[in-house]
């Protein structure tokens, strides 16, 4: 058959960077991050966290191809942020966010844990 190995869809080459940044030359604070080896799951979530930041005029991602195994993000920031800057709070941002989530799960099964047995 003519499809890649699955572990294609996971695993970054070796020599390859997992994300690369390439400025826009003909816009302003503007410009492409190439993130290997995602899909529209990272795409969707890191976009709608760039749209919370007030300094993003535009995020947008794509994935070029199926089977090309990468996505593309493009921001355009005000003159008061960088694409990086942007690009890099909301990495934070969600990281943050995805900490109090795991803490949150973690203490409600805890207390469901603690809870008397019933019996069933």
């Amino acid at each position: 058959m003519n499809a890649p190995d699955r572990y294609e869809r996971f695993v970054v080459p070796e020599g390859t960077k997992k994300v690369s940044y390439e400025r826009d030359t003909k816009i302003v604070n503007a410009g492409s991050f190439t993130i290997e080896r995602e899909d529209h799951t990272i795409g969707n979530i890191l976009r709608m966290q760039l749209h919370r930041d007030p300094n993003v005029l535009f995020a947008g991602y794509k994935l070029p191809h199926p089977l090309q195994y990468k996505i593309i993000v493009r921001v355009h920031t005000a003159n008061l942020s960088t694409p990086t800057q942007a690009y890099t709070q909301a990495i934070n941002d969600l990281d943050k966010e995805l900490e109090n989530l795991k803490k949150a799960f973690e203490d409600e099964k805890t207390r469901y844990e603690e809870r008397p047995k019933q019996g069933y």
